[in-house]
Formats: C-alpha cells, structure tokens, sequence
C-alpha cells in the first residue's frame, strides 16, 4: 500500500484529538523532566501517591527518560507525517498510566481515562497506516527457494 492510498478516518477528528494529544504528551513530559530535575511535589504527610513518587525518586526510575520520551513523542505527533509514529510510541505509556490510576491513583481517572481514549481513537484513525506492520507476510520465491508445497518424498515418505 503506497502512502497516497493511506486514509485517514474521521480526519477533523482525528486532528483536532491529535493536537490536543499532543499537546498534552508535551506538556506533561516537560512537567515530568522538571519532577526528575527537581524533585516530585510532595506535602509533609504525603498520601499513597506521594509515598510512590518518593519510592520512584529514592529508586532512581528512569523518570527523567519517560517525560524526554513522552516530549519527543506529543513534539512528533504536531506534524501529521510523523503522527502515526508519534501515537505508536506513546501507547506504552498511555495502557501504563491507564493501569495506574485504575489500579493505584483512582483521583486521576479523570486524566488516564481521556488519556488512553485519545491513543485508541488515533490508532484506530491511523489503522491503514499500521496495515503493513500487522499483515502476514507473504512467500515470494527467489532463484534459491524450493517448493514448500510437497515433501521430498510425497505423501508417503515415510
């Protein structure tokens, strides 16, 4: 499939929850870079949130990485080129912060649930782009291939 036959499904949709996406891919991973510099903003009692933030800073979590990753990926996702790549590479995150508030941090639904919805709404706008990666690869014969279709010795070989 060549990329002029590439559609883009519900394309107003698709741009407008891609910018927006994006912009919140960016922002935050600025936000997350910053945490990693300087440290996560935590009260003197803090709650279960806190005490993890904490356990992710004492342990070293490459947290610094994942806002970097997570910039890069809401940056790329500005450009409608590089858009279908930009919404693969923020899946991780997206099913990652997903299992998190619906596991740990239930206050913040109200940002993973948009979160992961926006990632599933681009792929499925950008499914005729991922066509390639998920279809079956096909047999081409070379000059060096043998016929797979019989055995060596026909149906009773042995």
């Amino acid at each position: 499939m060549t990329a002029e036959k590439r559609n883009i499904r519900l394309p107003r949709v698709a741009m407008v929850t891609r910018i927006l996406f994006a912009s919140f891919l960016f922002g935050t991973g600025i936000m997350t870079m910053g945490f990693a510099i300087n440290g996560y903003p935590v009260g003197d009692t803090p709650d279960d949130v806190g005490r993890f933030m904490i356990a992710l800073e004492q342990t070293g979590y490459l947290i610094f990485w994942v806002g970097f990753f997570k910039t890069v990926a809401g940056g790329l996702m500005f450009f409608p080129r590089t858009a279908p790549l930009a919404v693969l590479m923020s899946l991780p995150y997206v099913v990652n912060i997903l299992l998190y508030v619906t596991f740990f941090a239930h206050q913040y639904l109200v940002i993973g649930l948009p979160d992961f919805a926006a990632c599933a709404l681009l792929i499925y706008c950008y499914f005729d782009w991922y066509r390639p990666i998920l279809a079956s690869p096909t047999e081409q014969p070379g000059p060096m291939s043998t016929p797979t279709s019989t055995p060596s010795g026909g149906d009773h070989a042995f």
